[in-house]
């Protein structure tokens, strides 16, 4: 089964694709020849990758400024969306934001910008997808990128554990409520992966004490996850909603 295949023609929409790994799933779709929308605050970037993804093989590339904190941004980008007459398939929820430190030092705005970017717009995303494809009377399916940290916690990073943690339990509901219409929400759990955001981390002393945690004693790829995308976001995943799976070199199944 060619899953890459299964993608060509569709239309995905990635959020926070400016970098990372929404960067990393932008590429995988054009490759697949899937009708690519990108989304970020940083539309400079956009641009620039825009014209990748073309080079990649996606027949039709949109590169939207998107803030995902803001439900108006969300809202303009969906009615570009709809302008152009060709609804979505695929909706990628990527955008996200870490929001470091202790809990007794962090101020609250900073932990109200974790849930704001990292919560609410996964919500407002994917209701606004699930509106458009319950009208149309067709399925869909939704990727949240989540994190083992839903799972497990660890010190000094309360804001974001608690938002993933949050994102799986709303992947399952989400699921759950609205499977009788065909649409499918998944999640994706990374573990730790080095990333243009994280690479720096990875070098230092506490970097490389946390990668010795991972029973497979390296860091994961950004590509590591896109065997599991792929299932997820196409027909070879047809009977699978709100199932929540890690990728992670084996950590949430290591010893305390």
């Amino acid at each position: 089964m060619d899953l890459g295949a299964m993608l060509a023609g569709k239309r995905v929409l990635v959020t926070g694709a400016s970098s990372g790994l929404g960067e990393n799933f932008a590429r995988l779709a054009a490759g697949c020849k899937a009708k690519v929308v990108i989304a970020a605050r940083r539309k400079a970037r956009l641009d620039a990758l825009a014209t990748e993804l073309e080079r990649l093989g996606s027949p039709q590339v949109t590169a939207l400024e998107m803030d995902v904190a803001s439900e108006q941004s969300i809202e303009d980008a969906f009615a570009a969306i709809d302008a152009s007459g060709d609804i979505l398939d695929v909706v990628v929820n990527n955008a996200g934001i870490s929001g470091d430190g202790l809990a007794l030092t962090l101020p609250t705005p900073d932990f109200d910008a974790v849930m704001s970017t990292n919560v609410r717009g996964v919500w407002l995303v994917s209701v606004q997808a699930a509106r458009r494809w319950k009208a149309a009377g067709r399925g869909g399916a939704i990727v949240n990128i989540a994190s083992i940290q839903g799972e497990r916690v660890m010190a000094g990073i309360t804001p974001y554990s608690t938002s993933k943690a949050a994102v799986v339990h709303m992947t399952k509901s989400l699921a759950l409520e609205w499977a009788r219409h065909g649409i499918r929400v998944n999640a994706i759990e990374p573990g730790y992966i080095g990333t243009e955001m994280t690479d720096e981390m990875w070098e230092t002393d506490h970097g490389k004490a946390l990668i010795k945690r991972v029973p497979m004693r390296r860091l994961g790829k950004p590509e590591e996850l896109n065997g599991l995308f792929l299932l997820l976001a196409t027909e070879a995943g047809s009977w699978m909603t709100g199932a929540c799976v890690p990728v992670d070199g084996g950590h949430l199944c290591s010893s305390l």
